[in-house]
């Protein structure tokens, strides 16, 4: 892709994304995520009901007259985008892959950091940490690591989530948020990393999926092609049993990462590249509100 249509397919995504998450956003997102903490905002005259605690005794004590200090909430957050770019993310069987929705996803992300004065930044990862951009503030910002991930070319096919994890872990000190975009199909364990990930910043998986990995589809005798580099095999996909089995393994991978979600305490969205991902994230920021 040359620079051009580069340019061309950020801005669309940056156009798409601002018509069709303007509405569904409106105040979510700022109040789904808190800030750092409480910051010294003013003081004014004591009140009946006021924390005593809070009495500004130097101001006190010039005015002659009791006076509070008011604080408010840090509102400036630091966001880390944890993003799977590995090989079974070019797979999709409806009008896009899980690669095109973690972009889509990627964006909505990004710009709601920009309009709410937040930091963004991003870690690319598959079975190594395979880039990392810095967070900082302002939307150029945001559109570089649109495109750093619309031209990315990994140099592996593998995925190994708790590398992002770790990574994340040793770069950012200060309490941030972070979220976690794959589709979270990996064979090492990221468990352990994710709960302390969790208990030092505020984790936020988003998982991709695509319904043909639900149910396979009835499409005869098919040589089917491992995405991570492992490999190939003939599958007769009309078969009963490789239905029920297939199905069967969905399911177990289902429930064992939900388990592993729910145990690590942190919250998560199921976005599919036949639904409205936007819907499903309102849900996310619904919750997180309430």
């Amino acid at each position: 892709m040359d620079i051009s249509e580069l340019l061309k397919k950020v801005q669309d995504i940056e156009i798409k994304t601002k018509r069709n998450s303007k509405l569904v956003f409106s105040g979510g997102y700022q109040s789904a995520f808190k800030g750092k903490g409480m910051i010294f905002s003013e003081v004014k005259e004591y009140q009946y009901g006021d924390d005593v605690r809070t009495i500004d005794w130097n101001v006190t004590a010039r005015f002659d007259t009791p006076y509070v200090k008011v604080f408010e909430e840090e509102r400036e957050l630091s966001i880390v985008l944890i993003i799977d770019v590995s090989a079974s993310n070019f797979f999709g069987s409806k009008n896009k892959s899980k690669l095109d929705l973690i972009l889509e996803t990627t964006a909505v992300l990004a710009l709601s950091a920009v309009a709410n004065n937040d930091k963004v930044g991003a870690i690319f990862v598959t079975d190594e940490v395979e880039k990392y951009i810095p967070p900082k503030k302002g939307k150029p910002h945001a559109l570089r690591i649109l495109r750093e991930l619309i031209s990315f070319e990994s140099t592996s096919n593998g995925t190994h989530l708790n590398k992002g994890i770790q990574f994340y872990i040793n770069m950012v000190r200060r309490k941030g948020i972070c979220f976690i975009i794959s589709d979270f199909i990996d064979e090492h364990d990221f468990q352990e990393g994710l709960k302390i990930a969790n208990s030092r910043h505020d984790m936020v998986a988003i998982r991709i999926t695509d319904p043909a990995e639900k149910n396979l589809p009835k499409i005869g005798l098919r040589k089917m092609f491992l995405a991570e580099g492992k490999g190939e095999q003939w599958v007769n996909t009309n078969s009963s049993s490789v239905q029920r089995q297939f199905h069967k393994n969905y399911k177990t991978r289902e429930s064992k990462l939900n388990n592993l979600l729910w145990s690590s305490g942190v919250d998560h969205a199921v976005l599919s590249t036949d639904n409205n991902h936007l819907v499903e994230l309102k849900k996310l920021f619904l919750t997180r509100r309430r």
